[in-house]
């Protein structure tokens, strides 16, 4: 294992390139390089999960690991004299939840990749993450979904908000342009090995039944370090755009919550949110960015027309719909349920799931996985006001674990009152809130 002592030594080299980029926001980056030593990259290797599916070398953890400081002081070798090349990442179709048919691309890396990668995420990290304004959420340490669900809670109850600007990316993730990419990243980062060498994932590609796709857009599938590349992409053209340049030319207040792709721009007066739609469609053509105009919508979102009993609209962010609603007290306050395709697609997976385990698993064997699929409901969809559709998703899921595991013979003889029983032996989680909003 990779001793403290290094750990804290990477560390603290870290930690001092961010506290250099929050004290001096223009700073520029000249030496990187140095960071890929064999500590740092032993370090990687032990943050990474071996659990993983293997890339097109079809190496795993454990095979890296039969001679880890040897591999680790050949890849240095190679990467000081340009001769280390990013592999392209293996593509496996996935299927889209709630599209019968569709699939969508995961890329998987080869092991040493990864390893590379994950330095490279936690040296962008060091110097990007503190320059990132409060209203990014995604891919970050110490924020997460549940931040900014807390956070647009409190914003909508505490201030008197018109209109929200629900946004919809089309692909995002897919449509990042390299080269504008690449022009960003050179604002900050002098070391020119550094940058050859994210130009080299960007360029790596994807091998798909033995066809290797090359792109000039997207950040790389299956990369460690996408997330903060595409945080890094939207800081530039999304974040930094609203805050200097579309509110002061607001005449009410305006705030934006974006998670990733996923963002919502909360507007005091109707008319500001029309003029900033309008202007978001040209900030992200220019930067080859696509709107989707059918889903990116104006919601009249308003606390006073609510408690005068003015119908309102509603809108989704992060899995929920938010909606007014009255408090105990008889307060108008935002409220959240479950997004109502998100709980249809995750009971669809899950039927799916259980047709085809219930012959090829023991009963307690499905039953631990069960327990474990309603633990993470109960874990993410737990919030204030959202308990009874986490019920509704508890019993639903009851109802098809039944049908399904009394069809496991021909005699149907696991009945209701046996279901019950082994239930009763092997308690399911209760829902409960584990996320208070209020």
């Amino acid at each position: 294992m990779v001793s403290s002592e290094n750990l804290s030594i990477t560390t603290t080299k870290l930690n001092r390139i961010s506290w250099l980029s929050r004290q001096d926001p223009g700073k520029e980056f000249n030496q990187l390089m140095h960071y890929y030593n064999v500590e740092s990259l032993k370090e990687c290797f032990h943050l990474l999960d071996g659990s993983k599916a293997a890339g097109i070398d079809k190496i795993t953890k454990d095979d890296y690991a039969k001679n880890l400081d040897a591999n680790l002081q050949n890849l240095i070798d190679r990467m000081k004299t340009m001769s280390y090349r990013p592999n392209p990442v293996r593509e496996v179709l996935i299927p889209k939840e709630g599209k019968p048919g569709a699939f969508r691309p995961l890329g998987i890396s080869n092991f040493e990749d990864k390893i590379v990668q994950k330095m490279t995420q936690r040296v962008l990290e060091s110097i990007y993450d503190p320059l990132f304004l409060d209203c990014s959420y995604g891919f970050r340490p110490k924020r997460g979904c549940h931040d900014a669900i807390k956070d647009l809670t409190d914003y909508l109850y505490k201030n008197e908000n018109q209109i929200i600007i629900d946004i919809d990316l089309k692909n995002f993730f897919g449509t990042i342009d390299h080269k504008m990419l690449e022009n960003i990243l050179r604002m900050k980062i002098k070391d020119s090995i550094f940058m050859r060498y994210i130009i080299r994932m960007f360029k790596a590609g994807t091998l798909s039944k033995n066809d290797l796709k090359v792109s000039e857009e997207g950040v790389p599938q299956g990369n460690i370090s996408s997330p903060i590349l595409a945080n890094i992409f939207a800081h530039y053209v999304i974040d930094i755009w609203v805050e200097k340049m579309v509110k002061p030319r607001c005449k009410g207040k305006v705030s934006l919550f974006r998670f990733a792709d996923d963002g919502i721009i909360c507007c005091e007066i109707e008319e500001d949110a029309e003029k900033i739609k309008d202007s978001l469609t040209k900030r992200l053509n220019k930067f080859k960015l696509i709107l989707n105009k059918e889903k990116t919508k104006l919601v009249s979102f308003d606390k006073r027309k609510a408690r005068l009993g003015i119908r309102q609209g509603t809108f989704d962010f992060l899995g929920f719909t938010f909606y007014w609603g009255a408090s105990r007290n008889g307060y108008t306050i935002p409220k959240l349920k479950t997004k109502a395709k998100t709980m249809r697609n995750k009971l669809n997976k899950f039927t799916q799931w259980i047709k085809l385990a219930r012959n090829k698993m023991p009963l307690k064997e499905i039953w631990k996985i069960y327990q474990s699929v309603l633990r993470g409901t109960i874990g993410y969809y737990g919030v204030s006001h959202n308990i009874s559709n986490v019920n509704k998703f508890i019993n639903i899921s009851k109802k098809i674990m039944f049908k399904w595991l009394n069809r496991r013979s021909q005699k149907r003889s696991f009945n209701w009152d046996k279901f019950k029983m082994f239930e009763e032996a092997n308690p399911l989680p209760k829902a409960k809130i584990v996320h208070k909003l209020f």
